[in-house]
């Protein structure tokens, strides 16, 4: 990652090492680094080899390759050709000679003997509008970064709301085909209020993520999240068929987290764990571990397993394991989002399956 307050190195280029000593004790400051060349050949290695020269002090008169000559080099080459280059000439103070040293690439020029507070002042004001550039740079990859990870959160909040909605609209499904009477009054009404807690819950995932979209990603909120209650919670919006059995393994903790980010995972390991699911009586345990500075969370199930050749493709985008594939709905996508989102919080997450066994989801949070 790019650090936009790194130390500014200047490379000094003069054929005489006294000059080169003078202007380094001149121009020494806290934060700045000197690279010292006495050739025009050997400032161009210099430049060539180090990615962090902010400036060059180049000196004009030099035997074999003169200042003219090196930066006419610089500004050619891709690599080089954004460093600022200030003159440092002891003649040629005609208007033509200062004129060349600009067409060749020089941002300024400066006249020997050097005057102590201009050439100070000059030096500072490059510092400057290099480490100006410098944050703006830095910038531009934290909003490339920053629209990388929005453009696949979105993915997963379509993936979140299936889930619950696809319940809503099974129970609305049974509620219309009842014309023959076949369910009992009270499961019409257990139907009718499953529908508005699902809808509910919708309602409420939508609102959050309005006010997650209004903050930036250092404003969204913390807040204390009691894990059993998340859980229970999702588990309940999922409306898990009645052959599956879900078990929380001892007690979850408490968390002071993005309580978002968080449901977002455990949804979709539990939606998963029972989406593909291929037992009659099927189960799904989830428990935790504490870890030091981290919660080890886990979700195990009784399914088909993870062919070991799979357990890593499955985190890859639009990658899926040849027993999540034969499911119409499986996107390759949830999984891969998982994966960032438990990395943005500094952990990790793994898969232990067998496939005569069934599958276990690891994934680590930071208290």
């Amino acid at each position: 990652m790019l650090n936009p307050n790194r130390d500014f190195t200047i490379l000094l280029v003069d054929d005489r090492e006294e000059n080169l000593l003078a202007l380094e004790e001149m121009l020494a400051d806290e934060n700045r680094v000197f690279i010292k060349a006495t050739s025009g050949n050997q400032a161009l290695r210099h430049a060539l080899k180090n990615d962090n020269i902010g400036l060059i002090m180049l000196d004009v008169q030099m035997p074999e390759m003169d200042g003219f000559e090196v930066a006419r080099l610089l500004k050619t080459n891709q690599k080089t050709k954004n460093i600022s280059i200030i003159f440092v000439t002891a003649i040629n103070k005609e208007e033509h000679y200062m004129l060349k040293g600009f067409d060749e690439g020089a941002v300024d020029y400066l006249q020997k003997p050097l005057d102590i507070n201009v050439t100070k002042a000059k030096v500072k004001v490059f510092q400057h509008l290099y480490q100006y550039q410098q944050e703006l740079k830095y910038t531009a990859i934290e909003l490339q970064r920053i629209n990388q990870q929005l453009e696949k959160f979105a993915f997963i909040i379509a993936h979140d709301m299936k889930s619950p909605l696809t319940g809503l609209i099974g129970a609305l499904s049974l509620l219309e085909l009842n014309d023959d009477g076949d369910l009992s009054p009270e499961e019409c009404k257990e139907y009718i209020s499953h529908s508005k807690e699902a809808a509910l819950y919708l309602s409420n995932m939508i609102n959050a993520l309005l006010d997650y979209s209004r903050k930036s990603i250092a404003d969204q909120t913390m807040e204390e999240v009691s894990v059993q209650e998340m859980v229970e919670e999702v588990v309940h919006n999922l409306f898990l068929p009645p052959h599956i059995t879900f078990k929380i393994i001892g007690t979850l903790p408490v968390l002071w987290t993005k309580k978002l980010k968080l449901q977002q995972v455990f949804q979709n390991l539990i939606s998963n764990a029972f989406k593909y699911n291929n037992k009659p009586d099927a189960l799904i345990e989830l428990g935790c571990k504490d870890r030091g500075d981290l919660f080890e969370f886990f979700v195990r199930d009784n399914g088909p397993g993870i062919p070991f050749q799979d357990h890593e493709n499955i985190f890859k985008f639009f990658r899926t394991s040849i027993n999540m594939a034969t499911t119409e709905s499986s996107t390759g996508v949830g999984l891969s989002i998982l994966k960032l989102l438990v990395e943005e919080q500094g952990g990790k997450i793994w898969v232990n399956s067998d496939p005569s066994q069934g599958s276990i989801f690891y994934f680590e949070w930071k208290k």
